[in-house]
């Protein structure tokens, strides 16, 4: 984490942007300049601008956004819980998609299914994000009607949930408010299928990866030579031990759609933390681009750990 705070510090410091003319603007005369340099500490030393940022970051001060004129944290809490919405929901598809398969991949291996599996894999990695997107809002939204549009709700659905959580198919149920509810997830399903066949090409190659090689160890055979079914040796034996290395690919999977979604959330309007730091960066607000920055590096650090835990929890030898 303090690593994360000296690099966004410096990428601050090194980027061709004046803060003081985003925070004033190009006209400003050059004693309003001035003032606002001072304001902003700049006339200090490196180290001391340096602590003064770490000393506002961890009291929840990310600065003010320049393009929203909000402090970047509300932004924030705007903003991630769209994105924590898409990307679970993507996660989940994966999870529940690419686990089979590849499983059935690694017990048939080199057989047809395998070679299904493999196929399903390569074009998950393949095919480009937005081309997806755009064939997808193309054929299930204008021609067939079965999904809704661009946005996390119809228009005519957005004053009816209170947010609470921020998630609004979780504040719609809340609030029993179940046709917002169904609207919702009819705009979320399109681009979170989008991310989660990348999440399905990952997860099923290194689900199938692993099983291969726990069907290979001695306790498969020593369980298939006293008479254990089949279906007791993949499911009972060999999941239970690749299970450990997967939590932390399924982990790492979820910590890049949290962060790499930005493509999905600018083709489907979605107002997510991707679309909002690119955004920010177009229009050189870097307060919200590190703030969003230190945000995604606190989410992966705190995944990652909380993987390591469930890992430990999953392997006795761990313990």
């Amino acid at each position: 984490m303090f690593g994360l705070l000296l690099v966004t510090f410096l990428i601050a410091r090194v980027m061709p942007i004046d803060p003081v003319l985003a925070v004033v603007g190009d006209r400003a005369p050059a004693d309003v300049y001035e003032k606002a340099r001072l304001d902003l500490g700049l006339d200090k030393p490196l180290w001391q601008q340096f602590a003064i940022y770490i000393g506002k970051v961890f009291t929840g001060d990310l600065g003010r956004s320049v393009l929203t004129s909000n402090t970047v944290a509300d932004d924030i809490k705007t903003v991630f819980p769209a994105t924590l919405e898409l990307a679970t929901l993507g996660t989940l598809i994966g999870i529940m998609l690419g686990v089979p398969l590849g499983i059935v991949a690694a017990v048939h291996q080199g057989r047809w299914p395998d070679q299904i599996a493999r196929v399903i894999g390569l074009i998950g990695y393949s095919i480009p994000v937005f081309w997806l997107g755009l064939m997808g809002l193309l054929l299930f939204y204008a021609k067939l009607g079965w999904v809704g549009g661009p946005g996390r709700i119809s228009v005519a659905y957005q004053d009816f949930v209170t947010p609470i959580t921020g998630v609004i198919m979780l504040d719609a149920a809340m609030q029993g408010e179940w046709d917002a509810f169904w609207d919702a997830f009819s705009h979320l399903i399109l681009p979170a299928s989008v991310l989660g066949l990348l999440s399905v090409a990952y997860i099923s190659r290194m689900t199938r990866s692993f099983m291969i090689n726990e069907l290979q160890q001695q306790y498969v055979i020593a369980a298939r030579v006293k008479g254990v079914s089949e279906w007791q040796v993949i499911w009972g034996h060999a999941l239970r031990n690749a299970v450990v290395p997967l939590v932390t690919v399924i982990a790492l999977s979820y910590m890049h759609l949290l962060e790499g979604s930005v493509l999905t959330e600018t083709i489907f309007a979605w107002p997510g933390l991707g679309r909002y730091i690119t955004n920010s960066l177009l229009n050189a607000d870097m307060n919200a681009v590190l703030g969003g920055t230190l945000v995604v590096g606190a989410v992966f650090i705190g995944v990652n750990l909380f993987s390591d835990i469930i890992g430990r929890l999953a392997d006795p030898r761990a313990r």
